[in-house]
């Protein structure tokens, strides 16, 4: 299986590094939209290409499938012409900053039959496959999620703290992580309210956002948002259930006691963005739907646009 790499920044690095341990994985192409950039990662990680140019991976013969860690602004346009290059494709999260351009991802997959996937992490976590394991087996049932996620970020830098040449969004990306992980976790969600803080004069985003969810199951989720946050960073997520109550922090579990629960034997890697990998390889080589495919992310996106709406 032969990967290209698009957006050679943090996460497009988080991604190289899990490709390296899938065995029958070649690195060819690193993109970036600085030359140097892009040189130095390919180097680093073996690749014989580099360019500035997505169009300059997707015309190689020896290129069968695409990562995209772009800025969000670019992910749909750059799913969708992956696809008419006939290249497989990971978008990392989120898929689009609108609900029209996922939906145009969609429906090229459709044409194509490609497999198109999309990075939402939570899914693969081991954490959260935990859960879902035992939600599977009929032994817990989700209530109550409660989630916080916090960054400071009150300018526009990523996560190694390099500027960034486009803006995060805490709907459209942050959010999208939870929304997905509710309705994945709780079943479809058919509620959904929004508030959301000033807008920074700068960047020109609500730097803090609050969201309320209910499932069809009857479960609720409260989601709490800040780039404002100048304290613990990431994303916490507390699942309150009929038999238990569990914490998760990104591949770490505790329970509600915050007694350490061991998720090492939950799957091959304790590296959910490895694990994320895994399945797309996976699905490609096997002809088969992957988990976080376009078509079951899809829902998410749709709320997401709600909840734009009632904002605006």
């Amino acid at each position: 299986m032969r990967i290209a790499l698009a957006g050679a920044g943090a996460f497009g690095e988080k991604h190289l590094d899990g490709l390296q341990k899938i065995d029958g994985v070649e690195i060819v192409s690193v993109i970036s939209r600085r030359a140097d950039q892009a040189a130095a990662v390919a180097a680093k990680y073996g690749a014989t290409h580099s360019s500035t140019e997505l169009a300059d991976a997707l015309a190689r013969d020896d290129v069968d499938a695409v990562i995209l860690c772009t800025p969000t602004q670019m992910h749909a346009e750059q799913a969708i012409a992956s696809m008419d290059a006939g290249k497989h494709v990971q978008v990392e999260i989120p898929l689009a900053d609108s609900l029209a351009d996922a939906e145009a991802v969609l429906a090229k997959q459709q044409a194509t039959g490609l497999t198109c996937m999309v990075g939402h992490t939570r899914r693969f976590n081991p954490s959260h496959q935990f859960v879902h394991n035992r939600i599977k087996a009929g032994a817990f049932n989700v209530q109550q999620m409660d989630v916080q996620t916090y960054f400071f970020r009150r300018k526009n830098i990523n996560a190694k703290g390099e500027a960034r040449s486009w803006t995060d969004h805490l709907l459209w990306h942050h959010a999208a992580h939870t929304v997905d992980l509710f309705a994945y976790q709780a079943g479809p969600i058919v509620k959904a309210n929004a508030i959301q803080g000033p807008i920074h004069p700068e960047l020109g985003i609500a730097m803090d956002m609050s969201i309320q969810m209910q499932a069809e199951s009857g479960a609720i989720c409260t989601l709490s948002l800040s780039f404002n946050n100048n304290g613990p960073l990431g994303t916490f997520f507390r699942y309150i259930g009929d038999t238990d109550t569990y914490i998760a922090r990104y591949d770490d579990l505790v329970n509600g006691k915050e007694e350490p629960i061991d998720v090492s034997k939950v799957d091959v890697s304790m590296n959910g963005i490895e694990l994320q990998d895994r399945e797309f390889i996976a699905a490609i080589r096997d002809g088969r739907e992957p988990n976080s495919s376009v078509a079951q992310v899809l829902p998410c996106y749709r709320v997401l646009d709600a909840l734009e709406q009632q904002l605006k």
